[in-house]
């Protein structure tokens, strides 16, 4: 599963996970690249939720991002 996230380019989001945005003014571009980001993650998160059983799929939609998935 690492391997296919590599590939696809999304195991940084697992390293680093989103940027946090919280009480902090954005300009539209950091508003586009904050929604790219997010739209990374849910295809990330998309590849781990079929590799998984059904009992396991549960945990994952408990989860906010691909890097909480993928931490214990």
């Amino acid at each position: 599963m690492e391997n296919i996230l590599h590939s696809n380019e999304y195991w940084s989001l697992v390293e680093h996970g989103i940027p946090a945005t919280k009480d902090v003014p954005l300009t539209k571009v950091q508003n586009k690249n904050i929604d790219e980001v997010s739209l990374k993650d849910s295809k990330g998160k998309n590849y781990l939720f079929q590799a998984l059983e059904c009992y396991h799929q549960e945990t994952i939609l408990k989860k906010d991002t691909i890097k909480d998935i993928w931490s214990p």
